[in-house]
């Protein structure tokens, strides 16, 4: 029986998908978390200030209300941002330009400086030094570059040209980098 030229592939694009697995998984704690609050925390907390009588004048029970409105409004947020992480497709990432987890080393065209990014999905909670969001300023400017090309950032009080100098992808990092 000859080899199958496809057995590599589905190992391959799953440790390309380290970061996004990750960001769902950490996304569906926090739906968890929220659902759990939902149901059963403000319930009872509900409960609880009706019983204490006037509701125009109570404070927990607004504070309840407001609650409940808030955790409803996010986790119409994390369902949405939970379907739109389903349907990434890491196959459709670029293989030679600036994409979601791509570490690029920029040189700034004015001082000479070299400085090393990470494109990440907003959703982090923390970021690790060097980390920016696709959404941020200089992440919008680096999308799509390849290496020699000019990205330009623009800033409120300057205008920055970076040179892309070195690009590793989502597909070039090893599985320890994403």
């Amino acid at each position: 029986m000859a080899p199958d030229p496809w057995s590599g592939v589905n190992f391959f694009i799953a440790g390309r998908t380290k970061m996004i697995e990750a960001l769902k998984q950490k996304l569906g704690d926090e739906v968890e978390k929220l659902q759990y609050e939902l149901n059963v925390t403000l319930p009872s907390e509900i409960r609880r200030a009706v019983e204490m009588g006037d509701l125009r004048e109570n404070s927990e029970y607004k504070a309840a209300l407001e609650r409940q409105q808030f955790v409803r409004a996010r986790l119409g947020q994390l369902r949405e941002r939970l379907s739109k992480l389903s349907s990434i497709d890491v196959t459709q990432i670029a293989t030679d330009a600036v994409g979601l987890g791509s570490q690029v080393t920029v040189k700034d065209e004015k001082t000479g400086l070299a400085e090393t990014y990470q494109l990440v999905f907003g959703d982090a909670l923390e970021f690790e030094e060097g980390q920016v969001t696709m959404s941020s300023p200089i992440g919008r400017s680096l999308l799509g570059k390849k290496v020699g090309d000019v990205a330009v950032l623009k800033l409120p009080t300057m205008m920055r040209r970076l040179k892309i100098a070195e690009l590793r992808t989502i597909h070039d990092l090893s599985e320890n980098d994403v």
